[in-house]
């Protein structure tokens, strides 16, 4: 690898961890809203990510949106200034609506090598506006930002003790970026691909580092989850907040609110605000002993498409333009979700009043295990029982859902995975005692360098564009994180394992975080 700064993706663990613990609510002093006159809402999110590829002048890291710069005559590189511009057109358009008496909202969800390829770049243009839309308290509660994994990473095939990793760089980058206090207010995660685990044990180690680290509500897609009973949610269902449930292989069980996005993955949804129209046709629900507005939850790329670079920015302000136009008692409203929900609770609605819901698939399995109180729930019993479901029921997978289900993410990837699998195992094997003795481990070049390239090579582009070029860049990748690994291991070879992190420090003691 050549000599390159490692972006902030570790190394104030502890900080971070009891900074997004912090309790209470984070926009229900900022709301301007009235739940009581509520009868609708829509919460509109965009995804923004640009991968990490070893693709510079000499071979460095850098975004794909630099080699788009760099490449404009290959495929729609010349969109790459277009792409640029949707990462920081909110910054215009969110204070001309309020400026012109209306009452914005949008969800960001941002990936974090995204947020590092625009510092590597030096697009402070960009990166200004994120800051204001982050930090600027005159945009509370308009703009809401969403927590995902920093890599793009999607949660069914990345390694269980990678999960909370690519959770809590993507927080190191945030507040690297935007300061501390923006990130106590993210309260909402947006898995990429709108992935959503379904193997017991995976799930319940997602949900359990979600909730580890601050998050209060997920976003699922609408066919990735299901009702106790293996029914699908029903219409009405939808547009109220869930409780998932995650059990896994033991019988031990968590859960977290989530909020249903409806329908797929078509782009258009968002780009031309048909959560906004659909949201004005329906009305409070019951739930619990009270009624609730109705929620319209969406989520799409913000830049990808012709759609949302030239369609988007004039539909939102129409939806909106719509919605102040009808004026009097506030009937449908734009709402961000962790807004909707501090509404709900602070009227008297708790978590327990939310329909319970678990992960599609689930129901058969539990079916195939029995419900028998003796039954011992154990890892052995799980796999088995998945394995004459998928032996009997060919429509049967542990794979996870996501926006479509029309793409997999493991399905000829052996290539990928099985080295990505490996270079965990062994980053995991080398590093874990090490923190576990000394936490300051973290903040070490050698384990960030690591730590960055595991990370990477869990991204989903490598397993979305089919074989050839992408997978050449997880090839490379790979080689770079065992190199990491090794570089490390020949370090601390006839020093210990105190040596060797004192070295890289300079000689310095590494002191706990």
């Amino acid at each position: 690898m050549t000599d390159q700064a490692l972006p902030p993706i570790a190394g104030s663990e502890a900080e971070i961890l009891a900074l997004v613990q912090q309790p209470g609510p984070m926009f229900l002093a900022h709301t301007n809203l009235d739940l009581a006159q509520i009868r609708s809402g829509f919460a509109c999110a965009l995804h923004m990510h640009q991968p990490t590829i070893p693709a510079g002048a000499h071979g460095e890291l850098i975004s794909h949106l630099q080699y788009m710069f760099e490449h404009q005559g290959e495929g729609d590189n010349h969109n790459a200034e277009p792409f640029a511009q949707c990462y920081r057109r909110l910054v215009e358009i969110i204070p001309q609506l309020i400026e012109e008496g209306c009452n914005p909202r949008i969800m960001l969800d941002y990936s974090g090598n995204l947020l590092w390829g625009l510092e590597q770049m030096g697009r402070l243009d960009v990166l200004d506006a994120l800051k204001r839309l982050a930090c600027d308290s005159s945009l509370q509660p308009h703009v809401e930002w969403l927590g995902t994994f920093w890599s793009h990473a999607v949660a069914p095939s990345t390694p269980i003790p990678d999960l909370k990793l690519q959770i809590l760089a993507w927080q190191h980058q945030f507040a690297a970026l935007f300061g501390r206090d923006a990130l106590a207010r993210v309260k909402g995660f947006s898995p990429p691909e709108m992935h959503l685990p379904n193997h017991p044990d995976t799930l319940f180690e997602f949900v359990k580092a979600l909730k580890e680290c601050g998050y209060r509500w997920l976003l699922v897609q609408e066919h990735s989850v299901e009702n106790l009973d293996g029914s699908s949610l029903s219409h009405e269902q939808k547009y109220l907040p869930n409780q998932l449930v995650a059990r896994n292989s033991s019988g031990e069980e968590m859960s977290i609110t989530v909020l249903i996005k409806t329908q797929g993955s078509d782009t258009k949804l968002v780009g031309q605000m048909q959560p906004c129209y659909e949201a004005l046709g329906l009305g409070r629900q019951g739930l619990g002993a009270t009624t609730v507005p109705s929620l319209v939850s969406q989520i799409a790329d913000g830049e990808n498409g012709g759609v949302m670079m030239n369609e988007f920015p004039s539909a939102f302000l129409q939806a909106h333009h719509t919605i102040a136009a009808k004026g009097g008692e506030q009937a449908t409203v734009a709402i961000n979700g962790t807004e909707y929900l501090e509404l709900l609770e602070a009227a008297g609605v708790p978590a327990s009043d939310f329909p319970t819901i678990q992960a599609v698939q689930q129901h058969k399995l539990w079916q195939q295990l029995g419900d028998s109180p003796a039954l011992e729930a154990t890892l052995e019993a799980t796999t088995a029982a998945i394995a004459d479901l998928q032996a009997s029921d060919p429509a049967f997978s542990m794979a996870g859902a996501s926006w479509t289900n029309d793409l997999s993410w493991v399905e000829g990837y052996a290539n990928v995975l099985e080295p990505m699998n490996q270079l965990s195992a062994r980053f995991h094997q080398l590093f874990d005692p090490l923190v576990a003795q000394d936490p300051g481990v973290t903040r070490t070049p050698r384990y960030q360098e690591a730590l960055l390239h595991l990370l990477l090579l869990e991204t989903s582009c490598f397993r979305y564009w089919g074989q050839g070029t992408w997978t050449d860049y997880a090839s490379e990748i790979h080689r770079r994180g065992e190199a990491a690994i090794a570089a490390a291991l020949a370090e601390g070879e006839h020093q210990g394992t105190a040596a060797l992190w004192n070295e890289s420090m300079g000689g310095r003691k590494v002191q706990a975080g």
